[in-house]
């Protein structure tokens, strides 16, 4: 299959390289020259525009920022949708609004080209595995058609319901996520303030109730004091964001969502939105001051 990669920053240059192992013939574009000069010198085929990496490949792979990005990418002046065939599948496989996700389906549609939402969780260690959790939203029969393309990439490939649904479920990870970190930066802190150490505690703690996938990824990264971005503060914070919008439209409330929100954003006005979301212990450290010890 001959597939267009759209998108090469932290997670899709690896994404693209792990349909590259597996056979696949690929066109990339990105509109950041240096990075679609790294993935052509591994025989990727360079792309002009978006519009010309659509007019040459079966299936089309978005992995952008955010909603204007995407749309950008697919509606707009030299987007997918000015080259693409009828035939043509789209995959987004960015992180952003349900509400941008079918209004680019329903464009799609209106050219006959398919259209999944796809968006992924597992940071860049799991885009490097090919292990990443992949939430898809979109009809049956062509999610059934790509899911194998999509197994190349990730080691969960779920449909959750009609176009929008992956976009949903991601958010609801999103969530999960990041309510997790700033509880176990809150635990963490804790622990250090009253005088026991913190990695005795997340080994004591990591094989009961309180373990997770999150504890066991992000703590060693608190302790070490190591915030290279795996999943960068402002791009948690925009689909903490997205998710609060998307609350707000179906009523319902979201309160710890929005607390975490309002950390990452203070996070981000001190400078801080390029560090891994483990620096959200850095916002709790902040309001616990060094004392003595209690026993």
């Amino acid at each position: 299959m001959k597939i267009g990669f759209i998108g090469l920053g932290i997670m899709g240059k690896h994404m693209l390289r792990n349909l590259r192992k597996a056979g696949h013939e690929l066109v990339a574009y990105d509109i950041v020259p240096s990075l679609l000069d790294a993935v052509t010198e591994d025989g990727v085929q360079r792309g002009e525009s978006s519009s010309d990496v659509a007019s040459r490949v079966d299936v089309v792979i978005t992995m952008l920022p955010d909603g204007p990005e995407v749309e950008r990418a697919v509606l707009g002046p030299g987007g997918v949708l000015e080259g693409a065939h009828p035939g043509l599948v789209l995959v987004d496989m960015s992180s952003i609004s349900p509400v941008v996700s079918q209004r680019v389906g329903t464009a799609c549609a209106e050219k006959s080209v398919g259209f999944l939402d796809a968006p992924v969780s597992g940071g860049e260690p799991k885009a490097i595995d090919g292990t990443l959790a992949i939430m898809v939203g979109g009809d049956q029969a062509l999610f059934d058609h790509i899911a194998p393309l999509l197994q190349c990439m990730g080691s969960s490939v779920t449909r959750t319901g009609g176009v929008g649904a992956g976009n949903v479920t991601k958010l609801a990870n999103q969530i999960i996520v990041a309510c997790n970190i700033a509880g176990m930066s809150e635990a963490l802190v804790f622990a250090d303030r009253c005088g026991v150490d913190s990695e005795a505690v997340f080994h004591a703690i990591k094989g009961g109730l309180a373990g997770s996938t999150v504890l066991n990824a992000k703590a060693p990264m608190v302790i070490a004091r190591n915030f290279k971005p795996g999943f960068r503060i402002r791009l948690h914070q925009k689909d903490l964001r997205n998710a609060l919008l998307t609350a707000e439209a179906n009523r319902v409330a979201l309160p710890l969502t929005s607390m975490v929100q309002q950390m990452l954003i203070a996070l981000m006005n001190r400078g801080c939105g390029d560090l891994d979301h483990s620096a959200i212990i850095q916002f709790i450290e902040d309001m616990a001051p060094q004392t003595a010890a209690v026993h």
